[in-house]
């Protein structure tokens, strides 16, 4: 069965960091295209990052690109996203997804085939 579990979220002050992990069972993740993607409420599910399967290349949304850091450990069979200098508009539930047919990873959410369950980062004072 495959799964996908995130966690490290939380909650941080303003400028503070956090690393979220997105962990795998029942597949190898280097094999598939890992997005991160976050929900606010009453919000649309945005891209925030992603790492490709073909050469790790990875992609950022405009707003967070700077501070956060998307990365793979295949030993662990884990993703990882390092997030700093939060910001209150980055609160929301995060949640990593996985793909196995683009080559280069997209920050489209429908292009994505399995989920986790999600985990809630807020950034507040």
């Amino acid at each position: 069965q495959l799964q996908l579990v995130e966690s490290g979220g939380g909650l941080v002050q303003p400028g503070g960091s956090l690393r979220l992990s997105c962990a795998a069972s029942g597949f190898t993740l280097d094999y598939y295209a890992i997005g991160w993607f976050r929900q606010a409420p009453g919000k649309e599910r945005e891209g925030v990052s992603c790492i490709s399967s073909s050469d790790d290349s990875t992609y950022y949304a405009d707003s967070v690109k700077g501070r956060f850091t998307i990365s793979r450990d295949n030993a662990k069979n884990t993703v990882y996203l390092q997030m700093t200098s939060l910001k209150p508009e980055d609160t929301a539930v995060y949640y990593c997804a996985a793909e196995d047919i683009q080559a280069v990873c997209v920050m489209t959410p429908n292009e994505y085939d399995y989920w986790g369950q999600g985990t809630q980062v807020t950034v507040s004072s």
